[in-house]
């Protein structure tokens, strides 16, 4: 390491490819754009090896039966990561282009101090080692700029106190499910007299993390999920939940909503790759269509909502509703606090796209959007990614980093 420099960094790649003449063919690709160390390995090899601890066990994807994973790390040098934050991402998205252009895939990988990440890189399959090989850089790194203003602070209260959101919507469960033989799970564990004498929360937040994690756990839709929806649904209508949890339980409903499509987005060139055709999981579907029964008594309350829920609202409405709905025609997204030139219009415009726009339209709002939010850029240059399903994985994050501030103040 060069006195004054940060230390070399490192970031390992790695592609599944159909077949070992296109797994060659992606070695010989990245050995041009020297990264340091690559290996090619049969999926699953060490399934195959006896003195592996994986030897024998059954196949952790078992779809990729005779497929071929490659291996790679690549070193760049004289800067450190924030530096870094904008090649790297160009440097994703051409790996990715590399692997999908020999009918393959790039999945996962890993980054850190390039000395570390080479010690550790596993060395069985190695075809191509060229000891310091660095790939090079630009004279001038690519710099990203900072988003628009974010727009006019929300007229929303907080969260409110622990005690009473927990006391509030113990009161909804109550009412809802006292009593009842069958209890859903989302509001059983509250009912339940272990809870009631429990140790207090110490902030909304933490008990609002439980409360999405007991609808979805871990994010991951189940029949438990469905069940869950006209409970969040009858708390965001309950007058005794403050208004700033009725925004976040609006964000747990928007999350859910789009579950399925933000798993076709990020899955699409596995997919492709493949050869399937997507299909939406029950459990998915059958919670957006939960959500969408909901959407009615929701949206009922559009004028006396406070303009942060206006705003959730709208984009949950165009995560569920069809095209030409009568509910969502008449939403006036104009009234919203978002002046034109800020990080909010543009998020505002994509919800209006998504609402009654086309595939061009959709396409502009997009494009607006990965100027500043640079996370959309290496789905969006993905030909394999829907824009809809781009479009609706993206929205929650949006949204709800823009609402975040003002209900958690």
């Amino acid at each position: 390491m060069t006195l004054g420099l940060p230390p070399a960094w490192g970031v390992q790649y790695s592609a599944y490819l159909p077949t070992e003449a296109a797994a060659g063919a992606v070695v010989d690709e990245l050995a041009e754009l020297r990264h340091r160390l690559i290996a090619v390995r049969a999926h699953d090899h060490f399934r195959s090896d006896p003195s592996n601890f994986c030897y024998g066990k059954p196949s952790m994807d078992p779809e990729l039966e005779g497929w071929w994973q490659v291996f790679s790390l690549a070193v760049y040098s004289g800067h450190d990561r924030l530096a870094l934050d904008p090649f790297l991402r160009s440097e994703r998205i051409l790996v990715a282009g590399i692997a999908r252009s020999h009918g393959g895939f790039a999945q996962g990988g890993a980054e850190g101090h390039a000395v570390t990440l080479e010690h550790h890189f596993t060395r069985v399959g190695l075809l191509h080692e060229r000891a310091a090989a660095e790939v090079p850089l630009p004279d001038l790194l690519p710099v990203e700029l900072g988003p628009p203003a974010a727009g006019p602070q929300w007229s929303c209260s907080g969260v409110g106190r622990s005690d009473e959101v927990v006391q509030a919507v113990v009161a909804v469960a109550e009412r809802m499910y006292g009593g009842a033989e069958a209890i859903p799970d989302v509001a059983d564990w509250l009912l339940d007299e272990e809870f009631a004498f429990g140790e207090p929360y110490e902030s909304t937040g933490e008990f609002l993390g439980d409360l999405a994690d007991a609808v979805a756990h871990q994010g991951t839709c189940t029949d438990s999920t469905v069940e869950a929806v006209p409970f969040l649904a009858a708390l965001i209508r309950d007058a005794g939940v403050p208004g700033g949890t009725r925004v976040v339980l609006l964000g747990d409903l928007l999350r859910l909503a789009v579950t399925g499509r933000a798993t076709a987005a990020s899955l699409a060139d596995r997919i492709t790759a493949l050869g399937n055709v997507w299909e939406e999981p029950a459990a998915d579907c059958m919670t957006r269509r939960a959500i969408a029964r909901e959407m009615p008594v929701l949206l009922a309350n559009w004028e006396v909502e406070s303009d942060a829920a206006r705003f959730v609202l709208a984009a949950l409405a165009a995560a569920v509703a069809s095209d030409g709905d009568p509910l969502v025609t008449g939403l006036q997204l104009a009234a919203l606090p978002a002046p034109v030139g800020t990080a909010r219009a543009d998020i505002v415009a994509l919800v209006e796209e998504l609402l009654h726009g086309d595939h061009a339209g959709l396409r502009s709002a997009l494009d607006r959007l990965a100027a500043w939010r640079l996370g959309i850029v290496e789905q969006s240059q993905n030909p394999h990614v829907a824009l809809r399903d781009l479009a609706l994985s993206v929205l929650p994050d949006l949204v709800m980093s823009d609402v975040g501030p003002a209900v958690y103040r």
